[in-house]
């Protein structure tokens, strides 16, 4: 059945890591992959979907009875599976404003003091995501199963990691991060490859 899947997908990319995630979850093995740069871009025979969220909502939903279950049964469960999920772009955005910072601003509009905010609220973002672990009654970030708010939220979670996040300040954060790490369907479609070109900040510098 996969082989009528493509998945364009870019190494290191969180979006296309937790699609990668997904499919693995699903046994979904054998689709068609090309690595064309930043992007995840999905085709189901005829079907095709550019957005990495409805890509996993869409493989969950598909293929409901084959392999992870990925979706809670109970209706508060899910229903904070669904908020996690997507809560999850805002750590993402936060995270690449401060990393990307030198990227995304020509260096004669940089400004030590726009840098200085998005390091603020870049911290308030990660510590919202240790409280969310803390207040976890599993060790995922919905209860005691992997669901999809893991395999969407576990991609920006990591990415924060080599670049310097500290693990003794968000302890949470970094046993949910070992801990899943370990997880096959992650072992199996980690990054080769983690790209740190020059010029990126490393959040080890703030939070």
């Amino acid at each position: 059945m996969a082989k009528d899947m493509t998945l364009l997908w870019g190494s290191g990319s969180p979006p296309c890591w937790r699609v990668q995630v997904v499919l693995e979850e699903k046994n979904l093995q054998g689709y068609n992959s090309k690595q064309l740069g930043q992007v995840s871009s999905f085709s189901h025979g005829n079907l095709i979907i550019n957005e990495s969220i409805g890509i996993c909502e869409y493989l969950a939903d598909r293929f409901k009875d084959q392999g992870t279950k990925l979706v809670p049964d109970d209706y508060s469960e899910k229903a904070m599976m669904f908020q996690r999920m997507h809560e999850g772009n805002s750590l993402m955005m936060k995270a690449g404003d401060v990393i990307y910072y030198n990227f995304k601003v020509p260096e004669a509009e940089r400004h030590e003091s726009a840098l200085q905010r998005n390091k603020e609220a870049l911290t308030v973002e990660v510590k919202l995501w240790e409280d969310y672990l803390t207040k976890s009654k599993g060790q995922y970030l919905v209860g005691k199963d992997f669901t999809l708010a893991d395999a969407v939220i576990y991609p920006a979670i990591a990415y924060l990691f080599p670049k310097g996040l500290c693990e003794k300040k968000y302890p949470k954060l970094a046993e949910y991060y070992k801990n899943l790490k370990t997880r096959p369907s992650i072992q199996k479609t980690w990054p080769p490859t983690w790209f740190s070109p020059p010029g990126l900040v490393h959040v080890k510098d703030f939070v």
